[in-house]
């Protein structure tokens, strides 16, 4: 008899994109590093601090810009309720990060959960189902067509120096026009909202890799200004750059 429900931390390199798939219901944290996470035509950063939660049997794509850390909890699909969403990112609360610590306990194992354990893991999964009723923004299209995939693509490449839409649209082979329309019909948003988005999730991977200052990072994702850095980073997370960093190291 496999258990019900079981933990693991694990620590992987930078790696390329590649396509994940479990048969559990799949609660993802990262505690050291960054993960982006794509899924239904759009992508997550998953820096520490955060959780993602994935529905059993539901293929997303990972990449790992950079070395990170994860502890992963996986729920038996007859233990626990279907994820409120395929995928959903979502903010760990105390109580969260206690749980999955807790958790870590338990690896795999043919051995039955104890009632101290199974009581903790449907602990967590109540906790965190709760949780992503309340996704975080920090998401961005993906793109379908692959017109639309290129541009995002430039853009990203281009986050630290001056980035101008038409370039970008005759590198895809597009005029300005058609490319802004492609942009509105596959993602909902404009290119400058979808620029200023990129660079905020740039500058989370930056504020979870290290201790770079804050100035030096607002810069580095294409700033001129840290007023203007600031202003972008709350209206997208409600915080500061510096008390969403705290909230990776409570």
């Amino acid at each position: 008899m496999t258990r019900h429900a079981y933990s693991f931390v694990r620590t992987f390199p930078a790696e390329a994109p590649r396509d994940l798939c479990v048969d559990r219901h799949y609660l993802l944290c990262a505690s050291a590093g960054a993960l982006r996470l794509e899924a239904q035509g759009q992508a997550w950063l998953l820096p520490p601090a955060r959780a993602a939660l994935i529905e059993a049997g539901r293929t997303i794509r990972v990449s790992i810009p950079q070395p990170v850390t994860t502890a992963s909890v996986l729920f038996d699909t007859g233990f626990t309720a279907v994820p409120p969403q395929p995928l959903t990112v979502f903010d760990l609360s105390p109580l969260a990060r206690a749980l999955v610590a807790e958790c870590g306990a338990w690896g795999p194992g043919d051995e039955p959960l104890p009632a101290y354990g199974e009581a903790l893991f449907a602990a967590l999964a109540a906790v965190t189902w709760r949780l992503a009723g309340e996704p975080s923004p920090v998401v961005v299209p993906a793109g379908r067509s692959p017109e639309l995939r290129r541009a995002l693509h430039l853009t990203e490449e281009h986050l630290a120096g001056p980035v101008r839409f038409e370039d970008v649209a005759a590198q895809v082979g597009l005029v300005p026009r058609s490319l802004a329309r492609r942009f509105e019909e596959e993602t909902g948003m404009t290119w400058r909202a979808v620029l200023r988005r990129m660079r905020v999730l740039r500058a989370i991977e930056e504020l979870a890799a290290g201790d770079r200052p804050v100035t030096a990072i607002a810069y580095r994702v294409g700033y001129g200004s840290l007023s203007a850095f600031n202003a972008a980073f709350r209206e997208l997370t409600g915080r500061t750059p510096t008390e969403y960093r705290t909230s990776f190291r409570p």
